[in-house]
C-alpha cells in the first residue's frame, strides 16, 4: 500500500499513471482537450467527471494529476491543485476564499510580490487585511478576532529568515475560526511538518526546489479534498491558472530527487553559514541552523533541517555588497533561489526594491543584506568564493 512507503519511494513511483505501452518515465500528456466516445459521455462527464477522466487542460491533465498526487502525498494532505507559477498559488489560495467583508491577519516579513496581493489586490476588493511581526504571538492573538476568515504567513520569511511558530499561529487562529495559508517555499516539502503542526492550506512555488535546476515555472496548493475541489478547482479553472502539462513533467522528474538535493544543500548551507559567521566584515550572518539565530530553537523542533537560504549582511552597505557580488566567481547573480546552482541576491534593489525605505529598515532589508540560496556546489569552493568576494571589498 503506497500509504506505507518511505518518502523517497513516494517521490519516484506515487500515482504513477502508464498507458497502454507501459513507459516507465510519466508520459506527457500535450492535449488541451480531450475527446468523449458519444455525446452521452461528454455530457455525463461535465455534470461529473472521474478520476481519470478529464474535459481541458485548464480543468486537469492526467500528466498534472500525477504531480498533484505525488505532492499531496509527500506534504501529507489529501489534495493538491496544480498552478501555472508560485505567485498564481499564493493569489488563488487567498482570492478563491475571500470575499469583500472578510478579514487577514498577515505576517508583515513576506516576499514582494505577496505583499502586493495583499497589500493592492485584496485590499481592492474590499478584504480587511492587518499585518503583524510573525515573530510575536502576541501581536497575532492582539489581531486575530472572532470572524477573522484567514491567517496568511512564510514559515521561513523572505529575506531575513524569521522563522514563525507554525503550531502556535495555527492554534491562535484556530480558535477564532481562521484558516491557516502558508508559503512554505524557504522550508521545503522535504523539511515540512505544516500539517503535523496545524496549517489548513501549504504553498509551495514548484519554480524553487521542486524543480531545483532553473527550467520551469510551476506552483501548487495543497489542503483538505474539499477545500481544493470545492473552492479552489473552480477559481483556478475559470480563471486559467492551471499548470501546463509539460512543466508538470518537469516538476515530477524534480521530486524524484529533491529529497537527496535538499539535504546536501542545508547541510552546505549550515556549514557556509558557520564558516562565516563571526567575520568581522560581516555585520550579520542570518541563517536559522546558527545557535544564535533568534527561532533557532523554534525551527529545530518544527523543521528537523534549516533549508537551503542564508543570508549575510555586509558591513559598509550596499557598495561593499556590489563589490561582494561583483567578485563572486562560482555562486551566480540572479533573483530566484532553491536552485542547483548558488544563486546570489541582493533583495533591497531586486526583489524588494518597490518597499518604502521605513518598511525596509522595519523588515531588517539592509543596504549590505545579501541573500544566498546555496546550490550543489563543493561547499569547500562555496566558502573560497565568499571569503574571496569580502577581500575584494
Amino acid at each position: 500500500m503506497t500509504q506505507d512507503w518511505g518518502k523517497r519511494t513516494k517521490l519516484v513511483h506515487h500515482g504513477a499513471r502508464r498507458s497502454q505501452y507501459g513507459e516507465v518515465a510519466e508520459a506527457i500528456y500535450l492535449t488541451q482537450g480531450f475527446v468523449y466516445p458519444s455525446a452521452e459521455a461528454a455530457e455525463a462527464r461535465f455534470v461529473e467527471s472521474g478520476a481519470d477522466e478529464f474535459i481541458y487542460a485548464r480543468y486537469g491533465n492526467p500528466t498534472v494529476a500525477v504531480f498533484e498526487e505525488r505532492i499531496a502525498a509527500l506534504e501529507g494532505t489529501e489534495d493538491a491543485f496544480a498552478t501555472a507559477s508560485g505567485m498564481a498559488a499564493v493569489s488563488g489560495a487567498l482570492t478563491s476564499m475571500l470575499r469583500a467583508g472578510d478579514h487577514v491577519v498577515s505576517a508583515r516579513a513576506l516576499f514582494g510580490s505577496c505583499l502586493y496581493i495583499l497589500e493592492e489586490i485584496l485590499t481592492r476588493y474590499g478584504v480587511e487585511v492587518s499585518f503583524v511581526d510573525g515573530t510575536d504571538l502576541d501581536q497575532w492573538r492582539a489581531a486575530v478576532r472572532p470572524g477573522t476568515k484567514a491567517v496568511f504567513l512564510e514559515s521561513i520569511s523572505n529575506p531575513t529568515l524569521e522563522v514563525i511558530d507554525l503550531k502556535a499561529v495555527s492554534e491562535i487562529a484556530h480558535a477564532a475560526g481562521a484558516h491557516v495559508v502558508v508559503d512554505n517555499v524557504f522550508a521545503t516539502p522535504v523539511f515540512s511538518r505544516a500539517v503535523e503542526l496545524g496549517v489548513d492550506v501549504i504553498i509551495y512555488s514548484a519554480t524553487k526546489h521542486i524543480d531545483g535546476q532553473g527550467r520551469a515555472l510551476g506552483g501548487v496548493i495543497c489542503g483538505t479534498r474539499e477545500f481544493i475541489r470545492k473552492t479552489v478547482e473552480p477559481y483556478m479553472k475559470h480563471t486559467g491558472g492551471a499548470l501546463s502539462p509539460f512543466n508538470a513533467w518537469v516538476m515530477l522528474n524534480g521530486l524524484t530527487t529533491i529529497d537527496l538535493r535538499v539535504r546536501a544543500q542545508a547541510a552546505s548551507a549550515q556549514a557556509l553559514a558557520e564558516a562565516l559567521s563571526g567575520d568581522p566584515r560581516l555585520a550579520r550572518v542570518i541563517y536559522p541552523g546558527l545557535s544564535d539565530h533568534p527561532q533557532h530553537d523554534i525551527a529545530k523542533v518544527q523543521m528537523g533541517g534549516f533549508g537551503t537560504v542564508m543570508a549575510i549582511d555586509v558591513a559598509g552597505g550596499k557598495e561593499a555588497a556590489f563589490k561582494l557580488l561583483n567578485a563572486l566567481q562560482v555562486a551566480v547573480i540572479s533573483n530566484n533561489l532553491g536552485d542547483a546552482r548558488t544563486i546570489a541576491t541582493h533583495p533591497a534593489t531586486t526583489t524588494h526594491q518597490r518597499l518604502p525605505e521605513d518598511q525596509k529598515v522595519a523588515l531588517g532589508i539592509t543596504p549590505g543584506l545579501i541573500r544566498l540560496s546555496v546550490g550543489l556546489e563543493d561547499v569547500a569552493d562555496l566558502i573560497a568564493d565568499i571569503r574571496g568576494g569580502l577581500d575584494m571589498i
